[in-house]
């Protein structure tokens, strides 16, 4: 999803006393929470849920981790992204800095250890909330992305699409010398750039038409497309137990999914670095790095990982 917030989840003393086994984990590796998530998830038919904590030891910042303080910026707004040119215009220009490390992250651990569980049987698919492929590269094969993905790009008048790469090489070469600005990476994609490059910068349209594009990513503002709000229900309805990785679940997509498994009476396990929204519905909370407590499940679930 397209956003800029960097407001974290509120979550009372009294709702995290409502969870039966959290615990919070300091150490690497957490070997005691661990065993708990693996004794949880054991023998179950396991969905993932994963967010933009997922992606972080890729090099793709999240929203409410460490310095997100010093990236604090509003939403982007479909709203205002469809309907006022000079914010197309900023989002492209962030967006043609930012796109070549964005682009060129690779799977992590994390991603790596949810492929092998799902190779070996354990793991159903995945939901993700992010929009970096990261998943796919990694080798998983039933993914539902929630909030679209940032490899494609779509025209705002006919439709047509175009993958973003090829946006990518047209924009460099419309605007010579960009390739080589360097910029603080965004969680979308783009980048922090300085108002003064704005001016310089050259805006391009479909190839087919010629109206203007967006990324096929779900703005705030908008709403998860019934199509995949259908396959991520089917998911859920599939579980026997939810994983859910690097996500806060502020935002409503994810966290109605939760409701959902707890309303079944799914077992939850979270991992993620601080409390959630999702607490309250969880078996369990893990307070470390994805990278280090999935690898470590993966051992534990998948026969033959490693």
């Amino acid at each position: 999803m397209v956003s800029g917030s960097r407001a974290g989840p509120r979550i009372g003393a009294a709702a995290r006393g409502r969870l039966a086994y959290n615990l919070r984990v300091t150490g690497d590796p957490p070997a005691r929470a661990i065993e708990e998530a693996a004794a949880l998830l054991r023998g179950r038919r396991v969905v993932a849920l994963t967010g933009a904590g997922c992606s972080t030891e890729s090099g793709i910042p999240d929203y409410r981790g460490e310095g997100t303080e010093r990236r604090a910026r509003e939403p982007i707004r479909y709203q205002v992204f469809s309907a006022e040119p000079a914010a197309r215009k900023r989002y492209w220009a962030r967006s043609a800095v930012g796109w070549a490390r964005f682009s060129s992250a690779q799977p992590n651990p994390a991603h790596v250890a949810l492929a092998a569980m799902e190779r070996a049987g354990v793991l159903a698919g995945v939901i993700t909330q992010n929009v970096d492929t990261l998943h796919q590269a990694a080798g998983s094969a039933r993914v539902v992305e929630l909030h679209g993905s940032l490899a494609e790009v779509r025209c705002l008048a006919c439709g047509a699409r175009e993958p973003r790469r090829s946006l990518q090489a047209r924009l460099l070469a419309e605007n010579p010398g960009w390739a080589a600005r360097v910029a603080a990476l965004a969680p979308d994609g783009d980048a922090e750039i300085p108002e003064a490059w704005l001016a310089e910068f050259v805006e391009l349209g479909c190839q087919a038409c010629a109206g203007p594009l967006r990324p096929e990513v779900v703005f705030f503002g908008e709403s998860v497309p019934p199509a995949t709000r259908a396959a991520a229900d089917a998911l859920i309805a599939e579980a026997e137990a939810l994983l859910v990785v690097g996500s806060s679940l502020v935002v409503l997509s994810g966290y109605r999914l939760v409701r959902a498994a707890a309303a079944r009476a799914v077992p939850t396990v979270i991992v993620n670095l601080g409390p959630t929204r999702g607490d309250p519905h969880a078996a369990l909370r893990v307070d470390a790095r994805a990278g280090v407590v999935l690898p470590a499940l993966a051992e534990r679930l998948a026969a033959g990982y490693s």
